[in-house]
C-alpha cells in the first residue's frame, strides 16, 4: 500500500534515481525565459540620449557654420598681420596699439581705393548715359549700311519703353531693393565680425598661445608653438606671393590700357591687380568687366581687345606665373597648390579657395618634421634616364637573349656530362691491362720535365 501522512493525503513519491524533478511553473503563469534583462532599459535610454545629443550637435553646427567660417577667416587674417605687429611691438610699442595702427592703415588704404574707384565709376556711368544716343545711332547706321534695313532710333526707343520685358524688369528690380539692402547690411556685419575677431587674435596673440599651452604637457607645447610659427610664415608668404602677382597683373594691364588710351588707366590697373588676386573664383571676371566697360565708352573694339588680353593673361598667370611664385614663397608643389584650391573651393567655397594654400603649406611643413627620409641611391633611373640595352638592361630582347643562352648552356653541360660518363666507363674496362692514357700521361710529363 502507498504510504500516507498524518493528514491522510498521499505522500509525494521520491523520483527515481538518476532523474531530475520537473520544475514548477511560476505562480503568475508566465512562461520561463521571457523576462526582460535588467540592462536593456538602461541601454535603450543611453542610445536615445546619444541620438538626441548627436542631433542637437548637428543642428548647432549648421546654425553656427557662418560664425565658424568668419572666425577662421579672422584667424588667418591675424596670422597675416602678425609679423608687422610683432615687429612694431619689438620696438617697445604696446601690442594693442600696434594692432590698431596696422588695421587703421589697411582701412585708410581700402577706403581711399573704394572712394577713388567709386568716383571714377560714377563719372563713367554718367558719361555712358549721356553718350548712349550717339552709340545707338552709330550701331543703327552700321546695321542699315550692311544689312540694307531702315531702322530708326526713335522706333527702337519707343519699342523698348513699351515692351513687357522692361516693365517686368523694373517691377522685379523694385521688389528686390529690400533684398539687396539686407544683403548689404549682412555683408557689413560680417566684415565687422571678421575685423573684431582678427583684432583680438592679433592683439592677444601671446595670451592666446599661453592659454592654449597651459592645458598641454611640455612636449605638446613645443609642437603647438612650432606649428603656430610655421602658420605665420606660410600665411605671410602667401600674402607676399599674392601681392607680387597683383603687382605684375596691374603693370601688364596698365600698359595695355595706356596704349589704347583708356581713361583712368592707373586706377583700373590697381583694380584688376587687387580684385583678381584677393577675391577667389569670381575675382578674375569682376576684375576684367570694369576695364571692358570703360573701354567700351571709348571704342567698342577696344573692349574686345581688353577681353582678349584678359583671357590670354589669365592663362599665362594660371599655368606659368602663379605655380612658380606660389611654389617659391609658400614652398609647395604647383600641383598640390592647384589641388588644394579645388578642394578648398569644394568644401568652403570662396573662403576655402582663399585660405586653402596657406593651410596646406602649414600642414605640409609641420608634418615634414615627422617624416623620416633616407639617402637616395645613385641610380640613373632616379633622374629619369633609362638603362642602355647593351649594359644588362631589363628590356624584352635582353631577357629573351638571356633565356636562350641559359638554355644553350644547360644543353652543353648535359652533353659534356654524357661524354664524361662514357669515357669513364671505357677506361674502367681497360684498367686491368695496365696500359692507357693515364699511365702514359705521367711518363710524358716526367720526360718533359727532365
Amino acid at each position: 500500500m502507498a504510504s500516507t501522512d498524518e493528514t491522510g493525503h498521499d505522500a509525494p513519491q521520491a523520483p527515481p534515481s538518476g532523474t531530475t524533478p520537473p520544475t514548477r511553473p511560476p505562480a503568475d503563469g508566465a512562461a520561463p525565459g521571457t523576462g526582460m534583462p535588467r540592462w536593456l532599459p538602461r541601454a535603450m535610454v543611453l542610445a536615445l540620449a546619444l541620438v538626441a545629443v548627436f542631433q542637437l550637435g548637428s543642428w548647432a553646427f549648421h546654425q553656427l557654420i557662418g560664425l565658424l567660417i568668419n572666425i577662421l577667416i579672422a584667424f588667418f587674417l591675424a596670422l597675416a598681420i602678425e609679423p608687422a605687429v610683432s615687429r612694431m611691438s619689438a620696438y617697445g610699442m604696446r601690442r594693442g596699439l600696434a594692432t590698431f595702427l596696422v588695421f587703421l592703415g589697411l582701412l585708410i588704404v581700402c577706403a581711399g581705393f573704394v572712394t577713388l574707384l567709386g568716383s571714377m565709376l560714377a563719372g563713367q556711368i554718367i558719361k555712358m548715359i549721356e553718350d548712349f544716343p550717339d552709340y545707338l545711332d552709330s550701331v543703327i547706321n552700321w546695321i542699315n549700311g550692311h544689312f540694307h534695313t531702315d531702322l530708326r532710333r526713335v522706333d527702337i526707343q519707343e519699342g523698348l519703353l513699351h515692351s513687357d520685358w522692361l516693365r517686368k524688369y523694373v517691377q522685379n528690380s523694385a521688389s528686390g531693393v529690400l533684398d539687396v539692402s539686407t544683403q548689404v547690411l549682412g555683408g557689413l556685419f560680417q566684415l565687422l565680425t571678421i575685423g573684431l575677431f582678427s583684432f583680438y587674435f592679433a592683439a592677444d596673440g601671446p595670451r592666446l598661445r599661453r592659454a592654449l599651452c597651459s592645458v598641454l604637457p611640455p612636449a605638446r607645447q613645443v609642437e603647438v608653438l612650432r606649428a603656430w610659427e610655421i602658420a605665420v610664415d606660410k600665411t605671410g608668404g602667401y600674402i607676399y606671393s599674392r601681392g607680387l602677382m597683383a603687382l605684375v597683373s596691374g603693370v601688364a594691364h596698365y600698359i595695355l590700357l595706356q596704349a589704347l588710351g583708356i581713361p583712368y588707366a592707373p586706377v583700373l590697373a590697381v583694380w584688376v591687380g587687387l580684385v583678381s588676386q584677393f577675391i577667389p573664383t569670381i575675382g578674375t571676371y569682376l576684375a576684367g568687366a570694369l576695364p571692358m566697360l570703360i573701354a567700351f565708352t571709348v571704342d567698342p573694339w577696344y573692349a574686345l581687345w581688353v577681353l582678349i588680353f584678359v583671357v590670354v593673361y589669365q592663362q599665362f598667370e594660371n599655368y606659368m606665373l602663379q605655380p612658380k611664385l606660389t611654389a617659391k614663397t609658400v614652398d609647395i608643389h604647383p600641383a598640390v597648390a592647384f589641388g588644394s584650391v579645388i578642394a578648398g573651393t569644394a568644401l568652403l567655397g570662396a573662403v576655402g579657395a582663399l585660405i586653402s594654400i596657406p593651410a596646406v603649406a602649414t600642414l605640409q611643413a609641420f608634418l615634414g618634421a615627422y617624416v623620416k627620409r633616407y639617402a637616395v641611391t645613385d641610380d640613373p633611373r632616379v633622374q629619369g634616364h633609362r638603362t642602355p640595352r647593351g649594359s644588362g638592361g631589363s628590356g624584352l630582347l635582353t631577357r629573351a637573349r638571356g633565356v636562350w643562352e641559359q638554355r644553350l648552356g644547360t644543353r652543353g653541360h648535359t652533353a659534356s656530362a654524357d661524354s664524361v660518363g662514357t669515357t669513364d666507363s671505357g677506361t674502367t674496362d681497360s684498367e686491368p691491362t695496365g696500359s692507357g692514357p693515364r699511365d702514359s700521361k705521367p711518363e710524358g710529363s716526367e720526360e718533359a720535365s727532365s
